[in-house]
């Protein structure tokens, strides 16, 4: 039954050591704390913003240098959904805003004895089992709805992957500057 459920050793071991950098980060960035995600949710501390944004560019930059020197061979997209993302990301808002936590938050947050954070991590397992049970219904009737096929901002409009990559960067840099000169913004991280 759960011959395919898990990959080979070597794959569990990077994916483990991946995952403990990454709550590791959190946790040292100040997003494991439900607090944060309500000050950000509430516009009075963009800590969240910036990390994500920096996520972004970051890895951004990364996939692009790989992409452009050969280090990986092409990119394996997921079709844009644009009404089931819409849908997807307006629960996953709400529960956010309801938990102050999302998925990686959540396991950072009960790595730290936050234990507030024990029914948002029970809410999206529950969760993700129902979208596993309706998923075939979802597939029928919802995801080919505002489907446009495995596309990219740079296949629909025509402007290169490094010009998006200087926008967000930019936007990174200038938030960063406009939140540190307002009064009572937390440092950049």
């Amino acid at each position: 039954m759960f011959e395919h459920a898990f990959a080979d050793p070597t794959t569990l071991l990077l994916g483990a050591i991946t995952g403990l950098i990454f709550g590791f980060l959190l946790q040292k960035g100040g997003v494991a704390s439900s607090d944060t995600i309500m000050r950000q949710m509430t516009l009075r501390d963009f800590t969240v913003a910036k990390m994500m944004l920096t996520a972004i560019v970051v890895g951004a930059v990364g996939v692009w240098i790989m992409k452009e020197t050969g280090m990986i061979k092409g990119l394996h997209l997921k079709p844009a959904l644009l009404a089931a993302n819409a849908i997807g990301g307006g629960i996953f808002g709400v529960g956010m805003a309801v938990a102050g936590y999302c998925p990686g938050t959540s396991f950072a947050a009960l790595g730290q004895k936050s234990w507030d954070a024990i029914p948002a991590t029970l809410g999206m397992i529950v969760g993700a089992a129902i979208f596993a049970k309706a998923y075939p219904w979802l597939a029928e009737k919802i995801l080919p709805i505002a489907d446009m096929g495995k596309k990219t901002l740079p296949d629909v409009t025509g402007v290169p992957w490094w010009a998006y990559i200087v926008v967000l960067a930019i936007g990174l840099v200038v938030m960063a500057a406009a939140l540190a000169r307002k009064p009572g913004a937390t440092p950049a991280s």
